[in-house]
């Protein structure tokens, strides 16, 4: 669920609009893009997101 959380990142979803898509709470959403973050090795939104374009994850 973190690879769709990072996909609707991507496609440029809010929190609050993947948290809608995905039936999930604000709060879940934040922690699986803090889990993201991590494993990526970014600090930002901007960073995930273009990890995500550069890996072929943007739909």
């Amino acid at each position: 669920s973190s690879d769709l959380v990072l996909t609707r990142l991507a496609q440029g979803m809010t929190n609050k609009e993947i948290a809608q898509t995905l039936f999930l709470s604000v709060r879940t959403v934040e922690a699986h893009l803090h889990n993201v973050y991590g494993k990526l090795n970014v600090a930002s939104r901007t960073e995930a997101v273009l990890w995500a374009v550069q890996h072929g994850l943007e739909p």
